[in-house]
């Protein structure tokens, strides 16, 4: 028997006979599988190992495990990756695509979808964990392949420029997501509200069972693969926009839990608390001091900075009264403001927590990078509009333009659904019972600085542009005409998920087509700065021979061209 062998069944009678049950560090170095593999997708025309986005997810992420004990490694997941060759949308990199050019598209994606699953289903280090980031075609590799993958495996799953995005909350002219409302738990960074399926369809579901709390997906500003707008820059620029350090932060904080690391304070706080001073208040301040007061030993123990103020009624007359900000604030300060202040007034029930909120966030000096946090502790609802006209609405706005700043508000059980609108809005929370809050400082302190999850919309926003198919067939021999009426300035036009150009015509014709294999035409309109919903058309030889033909009817011997359903890929393998 050879040695090396023989050494590793003696290890593992021993650990029988001993009765023991290996910890996850011991039996992956005894087996000589790390602890954790760091997986990158790479998109279109990346190079295995070299390619700009890898290394950027790789550097930021290295950073942080390197505080840590873990046996980590990282894998550039090897697939073809093929490119494309489009650099931006006012360039057409080709008009048509030849003879089985267009299927390699395709079939990198195929191979990418098998690699992945493989490795992570795999029985080598099967007591491996992954995280698993990808960009652009490689986040499409993973949206495809995650309804395959074992969710036990798996800490956690990043896309970045996903052409396959879904996220229904952006669905219609008036979305929930341009109003703060449903956003999916898995969309971290996608400031368009109006984003709703990528380009090239959607993978429904998005964060497949199993998989709760395990998905985030990132979509540049205005990026044209996956948002409702039209710039191809957005989506060649998420390094330069710091996307994948803002994914860093999320993955590294997943890393931690699932291993048990106590990795400290992932950035500095900015805290300011901010307190309903009139008469009710007085026992609901005693109960909450102490925790106050922990709060900003914390803080400030981390290197962050507090602040303390109260409010009351404008009417009282009373305008918010500043005990310390953040460069006056120090420990001692602090305790001795909370610890003194008084309460009076208040004479009706509604006080001004609008106006006080939207003047203490512009008053104070935030710092950029740190995690933005304002505290408030009330009995009583807020005037709405307050008495200065102030609206929610303009509280929000403040609070996403700054940072954001997340809302946390301890107020008596009856107005915690009063107050979910507000906190919901600003990515903070609610919490009513005061058993509990030594678990909203923890919350608090384990925080960290994150993109806004969605920049809110006027809810009479311009309509986006939409776009009909409404005749359409084969010419003769290798080509397909598609007509179409559409309100949009210009059409970008996807061949089997290749984006291939830019029209300002109402047909295109597609030429060079192999019949014998299933051919997917997707017209996507545009006007300004937005897109509409695409339109996809599966082109095959039995669609009617000649132009011009209305759908639904065709000829005979034919069938009318049939549309691709809007979640296409759904139960894809």
């Amino acid at each position: 028997m050879h040695k090396k062998i023989k050494y590793q069944l003696l290890i593992c009678a021993a650990i029988l006979v001993a009765g023991l049950v290996p910890n996850r560090e011991f039996w992956a170095r005894a087996s000589g599988c790390p602890e954790l593999r760091i997986v990158f997708v790479r998109g279109s025309g990346g190079e295995r190992w070299t390619d700009r986005n890898y290394l950027e997810y790789k550097s930021e992420i290295e950073e942080k495990l390197g505080k840590t004990s873990l046996k980590y490694e990282f894998i550039d997941l090897d697939y073809p990756a093929v490119g494309v060759g489009l650099d931006n949308l006012g360039v057409t990199v080709g008009a048509y695509i030849g003879k089985g050019e267009a299927y390699e598209f395709g079939r990198s994606v195929g191979k990418g979808v098998r690699g992945l699953i493989n490795l992570v289903n795999g029985t080598e280090c099967a007591g491996t964990k992954y995280v698993i980031g990808g960009y652009s075609q490689g986040a499409m590799v993973i949206s495809r392949a995650i309804r395959d993958l074992k969710p036990e495996k798996v800490i956690y799953v990043a896309t970045f420029g996903d052409p396959k995005i879904y996220l229904p909350e952006g669905k219609g002219l008036l979305p929930k997501a341009c109003m703060g409302k449903n956003l999916s738990s898995y969309r971290m960074y996608v400031p368009d509200c109006r984003a709703y399926k990528g380009k090239l369809g959607a993978n429904e579901p998005y964060a497949p069972m199993g998989f709760e709390g395990k998905v985030g997906t990132w979509c540049n500003k205005k990026d044209f693969l996956c948002s409702s707008g039209v710039d191809m820059g957005n989506h060649m620029s998420y390094i330069e926009d710091s996307l994948y350090q803002d994914a860093s932060k999320v993955i590294f904080d997943k890393i931690c839990r699932e291993f048990g690391i106590r990795a400290g304070v992932l950035s500095t706080h900015d805290t300011a608390i901010l307190i309903d001073s009139t008469g009710s208040m007085s026992g609901m301040i005693d109960k909450y001091k102490a925790e106050a007061v922990r709060l900003a030993r914390e803080t400030l123990d981390s290197g962050g900075r507090v602040a303390l103020y109260d409010y009351r009624d404008l009417a009282d007359p009373y305008e918010p009264v500043e005990h310390c900000n953040f460069e006056t604030c120090t420990f001692e300060v602090f305790a001795r403001a909370i610890e003194n202040m008084q309460v009076d007034g208040g004479g009706d029930t509604e006080e001004s927590l609008l106006s006080a909120s939207l003047n203490i966030m512009k008053s104070l000096k935030w710092r950029f990078g740190a995690t933005k946090s304002l505290v408030v502790l009330t009995d009583a609802p807020f005037l709405l509009p307050d008495r200065d006209g102030v609206t929610v609405d303009e509280v929000v706005r403040l609070s996403k333009e700054i940072d954001p700043v997340n809302f946390y508000v301890i107020t008596d059980w009856s107005l915690g659904e009063y107050y979910s609108e507000l906190a919901t809005r600003t990515d903070g929370m609610v919490v009513t019972d005061f058993g509990k809050l030594n678990l909203l400082t923890d919350y608090i302190m384990e925080r960290f600085d994150s993109l806004p999850r969605v920049e809110e919309a006027s809810l009479f926003a311009e309509e986006l542009p939409v776009l009909e198919v409404v005749g359409g067939g084969k010419v003769s021999g290798d080509e397909f005409r598609v007509k179409f009426k559409t309100n949009a300035e210009k059409v970008a036009v996807a061949l089997n998920d290749w984006i291939v150009g830019v029209l300002s015509e109402d047909e295109v014709t597609v030429g060079g087509l192999d019949f014998g294999e299933e051919n997917v035409l997707t017209l996507i309109p545009m006007s300004g700065e937005v897109s509409g919903e695409s339109v996809s058309v599966l082109m095959s030889e039995e669609v009617g021979v000649g132009f011009g033909l209305d759908f639904g009817l065709g000829s005979a011997g034919t069938q009318a061209p049939r549309f691709i359903p809007k979640a296409p890929n759904t139960g894809w393998r």
